[in-house]
């Protein structure tokens, strides 16, 4: 006969041996009875970075949504040439299958030249969204006439000696010139308050059920990212000077809070060459358009780095976003799954259930040692 000491002791038994077999069987209980959970619930929360919250319920939508449901004031901006097609069909096609067919968002794309009938027609054959055509203007897109072009060139074959990537390429520095002070300013942007970057041959792995857009608008977002890394550093040998010296002339443009952490590890006497990878943004237009980032640019260009040097737009975008916004207001997008050769972000967990992504979990950059993730998620420890 057992005694009940013996009895309190089987059934103890088993409620910790069912609790173990759910802990490993079903992920979200294993997660609610952790002892971190648990030390959360009773202890208080420890800071986090805001991403770790994920995306409220009520952001996501039903299968197909209402096509008057809530929208926001934004586009989807390519910069292309006739010749990227095949790139540019490729990553459509994937923002559509994974979002927009579901949400119908307008495209803007760019170019230098024309776009050809063939270019035109492939692209409208993938949505039923919207597509607006725009030609740059040239004197947005080539070298200024002040440039002075001994010493560009000088600095090209330097690069090129030295095998710097893009090292030699003009029009490359115009793309990036471009990019960072010029393409909000394209006449076909002037009627959109936020944009989603997307450039040829990039992929992207998960289901979006929610809207991004939305997201940044209600939680008074600027700038959203998906990939940070190091930029090399002999493309920018005297931009953190120019902006030390803009800072100085200008203290007061500078925003309170900011992410400076981020780029400087000395309160700004250094830069540490981090910055976000800007061939995916998802960016509030008006932080471009405002008064510190339009003074920004402007000085940045007088110095002529992007000629003289290769200044590129993610530098300048992340340097701009890190000065000019609450640290608050620039947001991972933990969840989408997203790769520009050769790095690549693969939402992990949870996060790679729900979006049925088709990525690698196990092939992610997020905190490889040449990311940047970890310095952004300090700024919230």
């Amino acid at each position: 006969m057992m005694t009940p000491m013996r009895y309190v002791v089987l059934v103890l038994g088993i409620i910790i041996s069912l609790h173990f077999i759910l802990s490993f069987s079903h992920e979200e209980y294993g997660r609610a009875t952790s002892i971190s959970r648990l030390s959360e619930q009773f202890g208080g929360s420890k800071p986090h970075p805001p991403y770790e919250n994920g995306v409220p319920e009520d952001y996501y939508v039903s299968t197909p949504p209402a096509a008057e449901g809530r929208r926001a004031n934004a586009t989807f901006v390519l910069l292309a040439r006739n010749g990227d097609l095949n790139g540019v069909v490729m990553s459509m096609k994937q923002v559509e299958d994974r979002f927009n067919k579901e949400f119908h968002y307008p495209y803007v794309f760019l170019n230098e030249e024309p776009f050809s009938e063939e270019f035109k027609d492939r692209v409208q054959t993938l949505t039923d969204s919207k597509i607006e055509f725009g030609l740059i203007p040239k004197e947005d897109w080539v070298q200024p006439a002040w440039i002075d072009e001994a010493r560009a060139t000088e600095a090209r074959k330097d690069m090129v000696e030295k095998k710097v990537i893009y090292g030699g390429s003009v029009p490359y520095r115009n793309m990036c010139r471009f990019n960072s002070g010029f393409f909000y300013r394209h006449e076909l942007l002037q009627k959109y308050r936020y944009y989603w970057r997307v450039e040829p041959d990039v992929n992207f792995f998960c289901d979006i059920h929610y809207d991004p857009f939305l997201l940044m608008q209600d939680q008074k977002k600027v700038y959203g990212f998906t990939v940070s890394l190091y930029e090399y550093p002999a493309t920018i040998p005297t931009l953190w000077n120019a902006v030390r010296e803009f800072i100085s002339a200008n203290p007061d443009l500078v925003e309170n809070d900011n992410a400076m952490r981020f780029i400087s590890d000395d309160g700004g006497e250094t830069y540490n060459n981090c910055h976000f990878w800007s061939n995916f943004e998802i960016g509030d237009l008006d932080l471009w358009r405002g008064e510190a980032y339009s003074k920004f640019f402007d000085f940045l260009d007088e110095k002529g780095g992007f000629y003289y040097e290769r200044w590129g737009d993610a530098p300048v975008h992340s340097i701009g976003a890190a000065l000019f916004a609450k640290k608050e207001q620039i947001h991972f997008f933990n969840d989408i799954g997203y790769r520009h050769n050769p790095f690549q972000h693969c939402p992990q967990g949870e996060l790679h259930k729900k979006g049925k992504c088709w990525c690698n979990p196990k092939e992610n950059f997020d905190y490889e040692w040449y990311s940047c993730l970890k310095r952004y998620d300090n700024l919230f420890a």
